[in-house]
């Protein structure tokens, strides 16, 4: 005998049921026949695939705590494989852990998946023809379907107590058995449920499993994988309390809601055996399904708290770009097939397939991570960038303003070295600092000093002070260029000779960005008020009064010769 399970031949799934020779089992005087099938499920020819509006797919994160990187990534991928295919994304919380479930979490998660711009279809606050889509709103539904199973004989009542239940779990670790239901109550008579019933003993629905044979999906990413009947036992559906268990609920939710393609973590590839069966017995459509690997540690655990950041929430915190995340989450067992690794949402929507996505595990690598949020820092429209950077300066206390020329300039020169927005406070900081003395007594700017570094100061006060530099950096870029070449000339100084020198002098370290540009910037902010005061800022009036009371004499005699001292790199 053959037929199509689950109704699966609308999703191009052929599942055939073959009936093996019935087997008479003799219980408390009482004769039933127990059949033994084999469910197989795997991809047809023909009927055709769906046509691409039909593509429904849905995140169902619980409201238990925050949104983790691994369910981000889940999310990621069911919206973009439902906008690739012009279908629909729908969001359902999955709230019917009535002890952790809380509305706090419920509204953080929907504020992640936002700032991700992961817009949903369906859902929380957009509402939809199939919902409610919170599971604490969908009880009535769980127990009508509950009640179909009991009706047609899939499911039965168990009035087993916990310590039953415990006891057979006990003889079937000495049996060396897996823990399953021992099947007490599966061949009850209706006298011994009703007697149960008038005495008001609690009791469970339990889902009844063929006593024999196997279940075989074809997962779109991890190919063939099936599962042996015998090893499952009869399961529970319904709590006593009336609640519903999560195999359940997710059966009848993504049925109900014509869930077409479940894309999920594969840590929820065990539940699919007791889903099929549900939907098997309930007569429902079976979907396709696709079971996403893990995302690990850099040591190939699975990622949790005790590595880090690992919530959206927290990058958010820490100043990272949805842009990025959800950038560098797609790359997390994906790939377009080249080595570009740089993608908007858009251009991820436009490439991506689920056969591309990979079965094995994705090591989650924050330094990636921080490199890819720069390289989408640095992509953002100037004004946008000089935008979220000056609020910031302004916003911490570094800046009176947060607009302006000297912004557009500072981030300009500055953003090269910042990667995430909290970056920006300390590149600033460094380039309105003047750490004269501390870059004299390192080892790096012993080179320096003792190539006649007091020389070279000395005639630099003296431009400073006869006002030549100060012209020069009133005439800007091009004024500071012809004075410095023109300074270079009269101490017979060129490329790290001169310009070595002349960094340590004017900005008080040996490395940075452009040494014109910066100057320039700090004499800027030295002439308005731009800077906030207590910003530990050090203007060129200051720079220059440091400058001529240091006794280079002394310097030198502090700080003797080292054998190895590190080289010095040139920045002009």
């Amino acid at each position: 005998m053959g037929s199509c399970l689950l109704g699966a031949p609308c999703l191009g799934m052929r599942v055939g049921v073959y009936t093996e020779a019935p087997s008479m089992l003799l219980f408390r005087g009482r004769r039933f026949f127990v059949r033994s099938i084999r469910i197989s499920a795997s991809s047809s020819p023909s009927p055709p695939p769906p046509s691409d509006d039909s593509v429904r797919v849905r995140f169902a994160p619980s409201p238990t705590g925050n949104l983790h990187v691994g369910g981000a990534r889940t999310a990621l991928f069911n919206y973009l494989f439902a906008r690739s295919k012009g279908g629909k994304f729908v969001l359902r919380i999955e709230d019917t852990d009535l002890e952790r479930s809380t509305k706090e979490s419920e509204e953080a998660l929907l504020r992640d998946l936002a700032w991700l711009g992961l817009d949903w279809d369906e859902g929380p606050g957009i509402g939809g023809n199939y919902g409610p889509y919170r599971q604490s709103e969908r009880n009535a539904l769980y127990k009508e379907y509950a009640d179909k199973l009991l009706q047609n004989g899939h499911a039965y009542r168990c009035f087993c107590s916990a310590e039953e239940l415990e006891k057979m779990k006990e003889i079937a670790k000495l049996k060396q058995l897996p823990p399953v239901y021992s099947g007490k109550w599966a061949t009850a008579s209706d006298i011994e449920v009703q007697e149960e019933l008038e005495k008001g003993t609690p009791y469970t629905y339990r889902f009844r499993v063929p006593s024999a044979g196997y279940l075989k999906i074809d997962d779109l990413i991890r190919g063939e994988v099936s599962w042996n009947l015998n090893t499952l036992g009869d399961f529970v559906v319904m709590r006593s309390n009336g609640q519903p268990v999560y195999n359940f609920c997710v059966t009848v939710d993504d049925a109900t809601m014509a869930i077409s393609h479940v894309i999920r973590a594969e840590e929820h590839l065990p539940n699919t055996l007791r889903q099929a069966l549900i939907y098997k017995a309930l007569g429902f459509p079976m979907p396709k399904f696709a079971h996403v690997s893990l995302i690990l540690a850099p040591d190939k655990s699975k990622l949790s708290k005790r590595h880090g950041a690992t919530s959206v929430g927290q990058f958010k915190e820490m100043g990272y770009l949805p842009e990025a995340m959800v950038n560098y989450l797609a790359l997390l067992g994906w790939g377009d097939g080249t080595e570009n690794e740089f993608f908007t949402l858009d251009q991820l929507v436009d490439k991506f397939t689920i056969e591309r996505v990979n079965k094995s595990g994705a090591v989650f690598d924050s330094t990636k991570l921080r490199w890819m949020n720069g390289q989408h820092l640095r992509s953002l429209p100037s004004e946008n960038l000089t935008k979220l950077i000056g609020e910031r300066w302004k916003s911490i206390g570094i800046l009176t303003e947060s607009e302006g020329s000297f912004v557009e300039e500072a981030v300009e020169l500055l953003k090269d070295g910042i990667d995430l927005i909290p970056d920006a406070d300390n590149v600033l900081k460094t380039l309105l600092s003047y750490p004269l003395h501390a870059t004299l007594a390192s080892p790096e700017g012993r080179p320096v000093l003792e190539d006649k570094l007091g020389e070279v100061a000395a005639s630099l006060i003296a431009a400073y002070d006869n006002g030549e530099l100060i012209g020069a950096l009133e005439e800007g870029s091009a004024g500071w260029q012809k004075w410095v070449k023109s300074f270079g000339k009269s101490q017979k100084r060129k490329g790290k000779s001169l310009f070595m020198p002349l960094r340590v002098l004017l900005t008080g370290k040996l490395h940075g960005p452009d040494m014109g540009a910066g100057l320039l910037l700090v004499y800027k902010a030295g002439r308005g008020e731009v800077v906030a005061p207590h910003s530990e800022f050090v203007s060129l009036d200051e720079r220059f009064n440091i400058l001529r009371q240091v006794d280079w004499e002394s310097v030198k005699e502090d700080n003797p010769t080292l054998e190895s001292a590190a080289p010095v790199s040139v920045s002009n």
